[in-house]
């Protein structure tokens, strides 16, 4: 997809940005570019839509070298967020989205179309913002607008510049999560520059740590939390992080086990185990251990006789023993969910995960180090 080949960027024609660097992404790919000021990871992204031309080396894009492409056409055909935003004052939020599509050419209707798809991918209502002006707007909404004014005319990159970094904790987590969710269900490619690793390890499939315009470590943010290539990402990364980040800790290490029954269980039986083994809920499980449904308090009507398997509820979402406590953690909470049953490919039930047992988790790798020092 984009493919840097040795590039190198010179200023002052001995001042190195970017030395011999190569990197490859792939289409689908959410890449973030990290490290400390003066690293190079700007320039690197800017040079991809040539807002900054490499001095040495190749660029291609489907494997196109970019200094063949026109300037202003490669622009058009890439997405770009930046940290201020870049919303036109004197355009409507619908102009402002469909500017890029206006300049290709797309017909009033098309473009109109085009953004009543795009706003409610951001939780903007079309009815109600789209002839909304940017100062009409907060500084979480408009950055929403900014992120789909890039995705308009569909193009196959996107580049995004310390997009979030100006917004308030609970804007920035909210619009974290809003473009990981939509660059996993639009498949976008997208490069993120930013200074902040907890961003990086949220949104990145990849990290691409930087220095001195080099790239020293690129890996999946597990593989940069469990094997730092050496100090300097180690230091970056924060040594607390190392021990205490979900990311280093799968379901298996934290589940507990669950209290179950099987189908036939009474109701009042059901009601009494609760209380016995002071649990909330029940799993119900056949003989072989695979997972039939789950059973809450509320489900049962006393007054009625019957079994567990006339009121239990089907389980529609599960967690595997080798996923990594970030990712489940982050489906309990986007699903709104107290627990988590643990189950392996074949469906056989083996653990249930709570966030309580995470908390404990978590608490007893910190007491470890604090004892360790």
């Amino acid at each position: 997809m984009i493919r840097f080949e040795n590039v190198s960027k010179v200023y002052n024609g001995n001042t190195p940005a970017v030395e011999n660097l190569n990197l490859e992404i792939e289409r689908g790919e959410f890449v973030c570019l990290i490290g400390p000021s003066g690293c190079g990871k700007t320039t690197t992204m800017k040079m991809i839509n040539r807002l900054i031309e490499p001095t040495s080396g190749t660029i291609k894009i489907n494997g196109k070298d970019i200094m063949q492409i026109d300037a202003v056409d490669l622009r058009r055909g890439i997405g770009y967020v930046i940290q201020q935003i870049g919303l036109f004052p004197h355009m409507t939020v619908a102009e402002n989205v469909a500017l890029v599509p206006k300049l290709l050419g797309w017909n009033p209707e098309r473009r109109r179309k085009r953004v009543g798809e795009l706003l409610p991918l951001v939780g903007l209502d079309p009815a109600e913002f789209r002839d909304r002006y940017p100062r009409e707007l907060s500084g979480g909404q408009q950055q929403r607008v900014g992120i789909i004014r890039a995705m308009a005319a569909k193009p196959d990159v996107i580049l995004m510049d310390e997009p979030f970094s100006a917004l308030d904790p609970i804007s920035r987590e909210s619009l974290q999560d809003e473009m990981k969710r939509l660059q996993r269900k639009l498949k976008l490619t997208i490069v993120f520059v930013t200074h902040d690793i907890d961003e990086a390890l949220k949104l990145g499939d990849r990290i691409a740590m930087m220095r001195a315009g080099q790239i020293v470590q690129l890996a999946s943010p597990e593989e940069l939390l469990r094997n730092p290539t050496n100090e300097f990402v180690a230091q970056f990364i924060g040594r607390d992080r190392l021990l205490t980040d979900p990311d280093v800790l799968t379901v298996a290490d934290v589940m507990i086990k669950p209290v179950t029954v099987d189908p036939g269980h009474g109701l009042a039986e059901a009601i009494v185990t609760m209380k016995k083994r002071r649990v909330n809920s029940l799993l119900v499980t056949d003989e072989n251990d695979k997972l039939l449904g789950i059973v809450i308090p509320k489900q049962i009507d006393l007054t009625r006789r019957g079994t567990v398997a006339d009121v239990m509820r089907t389980v529609t979402v599960t967690t595997a023993p080798d996923v990594h406590l970030r990712e489940a953690f982050q489906r309990m909470f986007l699903d709104h969910l107290d627990l988590l049953p643990v189950v392996t490919a074949e469906g056989t039930l083996v653990g249930l995960l709570t966030s309580t047992a995470m908390v404990d988790a978590l608490s007893d790798v910190i007491w470890a180090e604090g004892d360790a020092q």
